[in-house]
């Protein structure tokens, strides 16, 4: 089993009184000599993450707020690292697959081939216009071109010069004169939940970000679910002669028992403030504390074994980020199953 780790910026992260400072302070300069609250808080977490022996760590993107640029964050870390491998999110509605490819095969020589992709589907009308995207309302237009971004993608990364002959996208004999620091190329993760999108997982995907009933009342009724969704790739896979991998983003957290574990958790995920939106938070949060990761350290390991039994081989673990808590899941969890 691998285990990552979302780095900790706004729009995926809750309860951390730094990212908190970082939104706070976002339209002022900063103090000389000091940086932004936000990448003090990524420095911190993904250092102590690559030392605890987690795998990867996604970048996720957001332009339309006070994110910082994933790429640029990811670099900045990557430099710093020696074991985990950045994952990176990108929309092919917000960039071109040629420079996509410059920027991946860029972060994987400097990360010493520890890079790979999140590929996002979904769409944000505002962000796309205010930043120079191409916006395709149709589902089968978005999943087309995502399909087709990866095929140029990794064409990009296997040959020079490359052409490309798409509905989407029309590649004439671009030339990319640095290639991946290893063979073939970073791997593509990404998630979708419809059915054209389960599609393109099949068709380009190497790994998918496994969906489930979020209204399952219990974890039973998540595990039944995710070994249906399971059924469901391996046979669209197979049927294209591909073997996608899965992986899935539970909400970790430990305690003396079950219960106490869970009220531990909501504790911290308690939003303050003005701007506080208890909706949000169970919506983001909600359903990845129904895959049964919170609990006893025992019950926690019991259940990542059984999800790795059904084929699961990724956690992208959700959790406060702090350097505590990162040792907490390192001692709890990653150790003793490895």
């Amino acid at each position: 089993m691998q285990f990552g780790l979302y780095a900790p910026v706004p729009h995926v992260t809750v309860g951390a009184p730094a990212i908190d400072a970082s939104v706070a302070g976002a339209y002022a300069p900063l103090s000389e000599h000091v940086s932004d609250p936000a990448y003090v808080l990524s420095h911190d977490v993904l250092l102590a993450a690559d030392a605890a022996g987690f795998d990867i760590v996604l970048f996720a993107e957001r332009h339309l707020g006070a994110d910082m640029e994933a790429w640029l964050l990811a670099a900045a870390i990557a430099a710093q690292t020696q074991n985990i491998k950045s994952m990176v999110a990108v929309h092919p509605g917000l960039w071109h697959p040629v420079m996509v490819a410059k920027m991946a095969v860029t972060l994987d020589r400097i990360a010493k081939g520890r890079m790979c992709i999140n590929l996002v589907t979904g769409w944000n009308v505002e962000e796309h216009r205010m930043f120079g995207g191409d916006i395709l309302l149709g589902s089968e237009d978005r999943y087309r071109r995502a399909e087709e971004f990866v095929h140029v993608l990794r064409g990009m990364w296997r040959e020079t010069p490359f052409t490309y002959k798409g509905r989407i996208f029309d590649i004439e004999a671009a030339e990319l004169r640095l290639k991946p620091a290893t063979a073939p190329g970073p791997e593509i993760f990404t998630a979708s939940r419809s059915a054209r999108g389960l599609d393109m997982v099949a068709e380009v995907g190497d790994w998918w970000f496994l969906d489930y009933d979020k209204e399952a009342s219990s974890t039973d009724e998540v595990m039944e679910s995710l070994r249906r969704s399971i059924a469901t790739m391996d046979e669209k896979a197979a049927r294209l002669g591909r073997k996608v991998r899965y992986a899935l983003n539970p909400f970790v957290a430990f305690g003396p028992s079950r219960e106490e574990a869970i009220a531990n958790a909501r504790s911290l995920l308690v939003p303050s403030g003005p701007d506080a939106d208890i909706r949000k938070l169970e919506s983001r949060i909600g359903p990845a504390m129904k895959t049964g990761c919170v609990g006893t350290p025992d019950q926690v390991r019991a259940q990542v074994r059984a999800m790795a039994e059904m084929g699961i081989e990724f956690l992208l673990l959700k959790f406060v980020p702090t350097v505590e808590a990162v040792e907490e899941i390192r001692r709890e969890l990653i150790a003793p199953l490895r």
